[in-house]
């Protein structure tokens, strides 16, 4: 059957079940359409022009929504991104565990910050954007520890998540988190809401 779209509807653009249980859970129906955009080298090159974290974020969500929100008129297209901060440069998410191994290692004892930036775009243009930070200090480890953690966490999650799943045993690394769990999940949902509503 052919998929009416509907004029307003909401689009999260991107393929993480984590953002779409945020909206849902928040009373926002959304469908799922991913941007498929291809963000390392965009990535590359706004780091190789001395582009902070948080503005690499913020110029990932923004193309994400304005890629899928030009293919669907009239709809309110929501992009998110999220980037690990630590020291003023990015860690990206590992592509197999011994990456994985060694971020966590780097990370071990020490503070980082996870930032997560939500932009909404129409008709090809962005309408709004936001940008949140979470302060999130890391046990301090040996390496059997964290040999033990990654063995808990299967492939899928490794991968898509930034080392650790906050809402799962990603919780049990940090000794202090500061910041709202939803945004740390990838979705600062509450600015989302008050946006949505003002609309």
């Amino acid at each position: 059957m052919k998929y009416t779209q509907k004029k307003n509807e909401i689009i999260l653009a991107s393929k993480s079940e984590v953002r779409k249980k945020i909206l849902e859970e928040n009373e926002i129906s959304c469908r799922a359409i991913p941007s498929n955009l291809d963000e390392e080298p965009i990535k590359a090159s706004l780091v190789k022009d001395g582009a902070s974290p948080e503005i690499v974020s913020k110029n990932l969500a923004e193309l994400k929504a304005i890629k899928v929100s030009m293919l669907y008129k009239d709809c309110i297209t929501i992009g998110a991104d999220s980037v690990i901060d630590f020291e003023n440069k990015i860690i990206s998410k590992p592509k197999s565990r011994e990456e994985a191994y060694n971020i966590l290692e780097k990370l071990n004892g020490k503070v980082h910050y996870l930032i997560s930036s939500v932009s909404i775009a129409t008709n090809g243009k962005m309408i709004w954007n936001y940008t949140e930070k979470a302060k999130l200090t890391m046990i301090k480890f040996n390496q059997k520890q964290i040999m033990d953690y990654l063995s808990k966490i299967s492939d899928q999650n490794l991968y898509a998540y930034n080392v650790y799943q906050i809402e799962g045993e990603g919780r049990n690394l940090f000794s202090s988190i500061e910041g709202d769990e939803n945004t740390i999940m990838g979705l600062p949902i509450f600015k989302i809401k008050e946006y949505l509503k003002n609309l």
